[in-house]
């Protein structure tokens, strides 16, 4: 964890690389959006749905979003996709129409992590259900950090659903929304990888806004995705009302 503009990253546990599901959408989204920038507002290119997004939306057992090959959506609409109901598919589609193909994408990511100094991390598709992501808590704040000073990013993060057309209304997975300050940023979970959680948290001190960050890694790994998944929400939740309560002012009367 740690808070903007003050001091290092705290951690607690041992910081080993572990599976980490879909906070790898994270990294996906902070590619794409660095090779094609968004502005607050712009919906950015159309792409099209190619088969392998199609037929995927139907076989395994994935988190995907159902999309229909030869449609067009803009790179907002799948940003929103990828990050909110964390469609596999979707990541896998975006990764193509940036680079080409996933094992090109990953490339890319991997070299944005090293950018980053995320040393004890390693990114092997573009989705997170692949066992050989992994990373450590600390080098997923390095990423969080960096991804939330993008706008657009973090608007999508923000927001508890959205509306794609051709699509419907998806919901984002991240439950702390709108509770202690809670703006983002990502879920994942799986049964190797457990309950996983990006988080950011606004302070508000004064006439300054400060961003709490923090990341939640392996939640009972080993039992269901939904086990894990309510256990990281559950540890983050407390982490950060602690946090929140020796950060903030105490208001006092008279």
């Amino acid at each position: 964890m740690a808070l903007e503009g003050t001091g290092p990253v705290v951690t607690r546990g041992a910081q080993r690389p572990v599976p980490i599901a879909s906070l790898t959408k994270v990294m996906t989204a902070y590619v794409v959006l660095t090779g094609h920038p968004l502005r607050p507002g712009e919906e950015g290119p159309r792409i099209e749905v190619d088969r392998e997004a199609a037929y995927e939306a139907g076989v395994g057992d994935e988190s995907t979003a159902v999309v229909t090959a030869g449609d067009r959506h803009t790179q907002r609409d799948l940003l929103e996709l990828l990050l909110l109901p964390s469609a596999n598919n979707i990541a896998r589609l975006l990764a193509r129409w940036d680079a080409g193909s996933q094992e090109a994408f990953v490339r890319k990511m991997q070299r944005a992590a090293d950018e980053l100094g995320m040393h004890d991390t390693t990114y092997t598709g573009a989705s997170g259900i692949e066992v050989t992501t992994i990373s450590t808590a600390a080098d997923q704040l390095k990423l969080a950090r960096r991804a939330m000073r993008n706008p657009v990013l973090r608007d999508i993060v923000a927001s508890r659903e959205a509306t794609v057309p051709g699509v419907g209304r998806v919901s984002n997975s991240n439950t702390l929304l709108g509770t202690s300050g809670v703006v983002g940023l990502k879920t994942g979970s799986s049964t190797p990888a457990g309950g996983n959680l990006l988080w950011a948290s606004e302070i508000h001190t004064g006439d300054r806004t400060r961003l709490l960050l923090g990341a939640v890694l392996h939640q009972r790994a080993d039992t269901t995705p939904s086990e894990g998944l309510a256990a990281a929400l559950e540890a983050a939740h407390a982490l950060i009302d602690g946090l929140r309560g020796r950060l903030l002012p105490v208001r006092t009367e008279g």
